[in-house]
């Protein structure tokens, strides 16, 4: 696989994630307000949210040991030498 498509398999995973984390705050937000209009500040909240979300399993993902469990599935960004990119 190449280093592009791990890139965007990785990034992809990390925006479900995120995206999951925020859901909850959403559906919350969207239900106490009643409408969209008084629930946008919430909504910019957690979008706020998930991109700190995104931005700390990027971080988490970037670890050698998390690299190594990656690499088992075949996403890990090491060579065939063994160093990262």
């Amino acid at each position: 696989m190449s280093p592009e498509n791990k890139r965007a398999i990785r990034t992809a995973l990390q925006t479900v994630l995120a995206i999951a984390a925020a859901v909850p705050l959403l559906a919350a937000a969207i239900a106490q307000a009643g409408g969209l209009n008084e629930a946008a500040p919430w909504l910019a909240g957690a979008a706020s949210e998930a991109v700190a979300v995104a931005a700390g399993f990027a971080r988490i993902m970037a670890l050698p040991s998390v690299e190594a469990f990656l690499d088992r599935f075949g996403i890990g960004l090491t060579d065939e030498g063994g160093s990262t990119e």
